[in-house]
């Protein structure tokens, strides 16, 4: 039995930022804002600590800074007290963002089966790119969601590539432990390899993030999210997949509206798109309400300049339950499709399983992605999120409800030429070059003749 532990969180909003502190970057962080020429702006700078510390001796619990939205999430359990804050002359404003009022039920687990993965690559023309030796090398990615069980023991994952975990979370269960284990499910499709198992990107490192709580649903988890992103982009992450969904929360007046999901509304939408901006691929799950009554995606799906991704099944037909789009204010969503529904996983229990959810299509695409930029290192994200809308099979004739551009062909994405990078410089690239034999146009990489499919044919 769990305790029911009452939280009153709150993210309170400050005026400015008074002290000249240096931006919170990693060395990496720093040499990819240099490498891709995104200048270092006000975001980039902490919070002011002495507002913080003035918070504190009021007995105020912070949880985290956003140096993003120049506030804080802050526990404060007296009533009083937070009228004291609003008033001090730094605040702006002081915003309810979790109430607890009863436990959530604990999520059911799905059935076993012996499933393999190669029809969930296949899809997307993933295997020419492992062939070809690309799995995600140099590629640092974050997944974040609510717990990642076992994944500290698991066999089929690789724990050398993990470089560190982080918990945004009010959780007291161990960050490995149960009831967590949605993560380890979702970081299995890009990671893990069993004997009937292979993920999308096994040479990609990454980090472990927990910003989803178990027994609430509250505005206070996006808050969590926002600085899981804060730290991912601190920590020079390329990729972030999330397979996390806010729009129902336990009190009714918390829930969004339809208008809200714009991309320009939430914080949690608004941080995906900064990341975004500051050189992050973000992918988001388009959620699973198609075939419930709220029906649309949810935040931060319905952030600009990301991959928000879609449900289908291995021959490429769209899941019911797969959140419809468009965003609020009229752009294409979900962006892209992968499979979903009867998605090969593997369990935190040790053996691979059926799973239904765009939690799993979100990391597949993730995936998909690290291995793309693995063998295109000197693009940056804009260009490869371009690369993987181009390569999709609806890319001239999108829909704007459910399947977006469509699937995406990782080989194509790969081979193309773009609008963004020109023909000649594709051309010299030493991972790839095309030559002209019997009269027709092939790609040669690392001694090997490819078609245009992915084919190896010399």
């Amino acid at each position: 039995m769990f305790a029911l532990i009452l939280f009153f969180v709150y993210f309170v909003s400050f005026t400015d930022k008074p002290e000249k502190t240096a931006p919170q970057l990693s060395e990496r962080a720093v040499e990819q804002r240099a490498k891709w020429g995104i200048a270092t702006d006000q975001m980039d700078y902490p919070v002011s600590p002495m507002y913080l510390d003035s918070l504190r001796r009021m007995g105020v619990k912070i949880h985290h800074a956003s140096r993003w939205f120049n506030g804080a999430t802050c526990e404060i359990k007296d009533e009083k007290l937070v009228a004291k804050v609003q008033a001090l002359s730094f605040v702006t404003d002081v915003e309810l963002t979790r109430d607890d009022s009863k436990p959530m039920a604990m999520p059911k687990r799905s059935v076993p089966t012996d499933r393999m993965t190669d029809d969930q690559l296949a899809l997307f023309n993933l295997h020419p790119l492992h062939e070809a030796g690309y799995e995600g090398q140099g590629i640092v990615m974050a997944i974040c969601d609510n717990g990642f069980q076992s994944a500290d023991t698991l066999p089929c994952f690789r724990q050398h590539l993990e470089l560190g975990h982080f918990d945004f979370t009010d959780e007291t269960i161990d960050f490995y432990g149960s009831p967590g284990d949605h993560g380890t499910m979702c970081l299995s499709t890009i990671t893990a390899i069993a004997d009937d198992y292979y993920g999308a990107a096994t040479k990609a490192r990454y980090y472990l993030m927990r910003s989803e709580e178990n027994m609430t649903e509250s505005p206070k988890e996006m808050d969590n999210l926002v600085a899981a992103l804060e730290k991912a982009d601190s920590l020079g992450v390329n990729i972030f997949s999330v397979s996390l969904g806010y729009a129902e929360f336990d009190r009714a007046d918390w829930t969004l509206s339809y208008a809200a999901l714009d991309g320009k509304t939430t914080r949690v939408s608004r941080a995906a798109t900064i990341a975004a901006r500051k050189g992050m691929l973000v992918c988001v799950a388009a959620g699973n309400s198609g075939d419930k009554e709220w029906h649309k995606i949810m935040a931060p799906a319905d952030a600009d300049s990301i991959l928000t991704v879609g449900a289908v099944d291995t021959q490429g037909m769209i899941g019911a339950f797969s959140g419809f789009g468009p965003s609020a204010d009229g752009r294409i969503k979900p962006e892209v499709c992968a499979v979903g529904v009867n998605a090969a996983i593997y369990s935190p229990f040790g053996f691979s399983m059926y799973g239904n959810g765009t939690s799993f299509a979100a990391p597949l695409i993730a995936g998909m992605a690290a291995c793309v930029w693995s063998a295109l290192p000197d693009e940056n994200a804009m260009q490869i999120r371009e690369r993987i809308l181009r390569s999709s099979d609806r890319y001239t004739h999108p829909d704007s409800n459910q399947y977006g551009y469509g699937i995406p062909d990782a080989w194509k994405a790969y081979t193309m030429s773009t609008e963004i990078e020109s023909e000649e410089l594709r051309v010299k690239s030493e991972a790839c070059r095309k030559i002209l034999k019997d009269g027709q146009l092939w790609i040669l990489r690392n001694g090997h003749v490819y078609n245009f499919a992915g084919q190896c044919v010399e």
